[in-house]
């Protein structure tokens, strides 16, 4: 007997005979959308350093999906630059089903498995001059399916922040502004429930210091918040505003003049920046625990260096010192 179709290869037929359109399922909207934007953002940055080429790698599922990892390293702006998409198909077993009712009671509690797609877009930039700030961004769309391919539960997650080194206020508050005025343009709400959702994810309890200075952090949007096309125009201009919101900084600071001493520091706070990817991101521990997870485009969020520094304090009144009181105290910007 011919086995049946998978979701999987039932939305890749779809693609190809009939393409994306708004009657499409929302699970191929936002995989072209993820893929869209990628493409928007990795030309914008290849013209900050057209000579160092970002490496493009293509890659498969076994199970349906997988994903495009752009990677520059080493260049003159950017010491590592990642922008992936990731479309993974897969099956849930009954213990992560009973966790996700929690957040999400449309999914079916007496199912011992459920199909599940998620698609997201992950970005973070390490730059090379200590004067220029780390970016992260992600947004996602997860959603559980009957066997016929039919959505039953669905939600979205994401965010923006920025990381910097050394802290120039300018940059901070253009930086949350435009991030705010996306989201002014679907609730007056979200902005500083988000930009508070962010600096309590973004903590390092270990160190008891956020990693940065912010930006919003939302996750399981579902329609008990808003119906579906409107969190998919929010996150689409949440998507929209990143460019004009980093490319006037890293602009400004790619070639400002340090020295050794900041060097140093930046290589410290990569450190920081490494402990919470790997000791607190839910994110990174969801991928990693992922079956056929590619470990390489879970990474990328990596620093290509970083350095620890035995019992380091920062000399009084530096603009070291000052940067470590913000990530302590948390502030608003605007």
């Amino acid at each position: 007997m011919t086995e049946a179709p998978s979701i999987a290869d039932r939305d890749t037929i779809s693609k190809r005979e009939s393409g994306v359109t708004e009657e499409s399922p929302m699970r191929l909207r936002m995989e072209a959308l993820i893929k869209e934007k990628q493409r928007e953002i990795v030309a914008a940055l290849q013209e900050l350093d057209p000579t160092n080429k970002f490496r493009t790698d293509t890659w498969s599922r076994p199970a349906g999906g997988g994903g495009i990892s752009c990677v520059q390293q080493d260049g003159n702006v950017f010491e590592k630059a990642g922008v992936n998409t990731s479309i993974v198909y897969g099956t849930l077993p009954r213990p992560a089903i009973q966790k996700m009712r929690v957040n999400h009671k449309a999914i079916d509690p007496d199912v011992d498995s459920l199909e599940f797609f998620a698609a997201g877009l992950s970005l973070v930039l390490h730059p090379q001059n200590p004067n220029a700030p780390t970016v992260h961004l992600n947004y996602r769309y997860f959603e559980t399916m009957d066997g016929d391919g039919k959505c039953n539960a669905w939600w979205f997650g994401g965010g923006t922040d920025l990381t910097p080194t050394y802290l120039y206020d300018e940059d901070a508050i253009h930086f949350h502004k435009s991030i705010k005025d996306a989201c002014d343009k679907h609730d007056r709400g979200y902005y500083p429930r988000f930009k508070q959702w962010c600096d309590t994810y973004f903590y390092i309890p270990h160190r008891q210091e956020s990693r940065g200075i912010g930006g919003i952090f939302f996750d399981d949007l579902d329609d008990q918040e808003k119906d579906q096309e409107q969190l998919f125009s929010f996150v689409k201009d949440c998507l929209s505003s990143f460019l004009p919101g980093y490319l006037p900084i890293i602009t400004r600071r790619k070639d400002m003049p340090f020295g050794e001493r900041e060097k140093q520091w930046q290589q410290l706070r990569r450190g920081r920046y490494v402990e919470f990817n790997l000791v607190n991101d839910r994110g990174t521990s969801f991928g990693l625990n992922t079956p056929s997870a590619r470990v390489e485009s879970i990474l990328m969020s990596l620093p290509l260096t970083a350095r620890w520094v035995y019992m380091h304090e920062a000399e009084k009144g530096s603009r070291e010192e000052r940067i470590l009181g913000v990530l302590k105290r948390p502030i608003d910007w605007i």
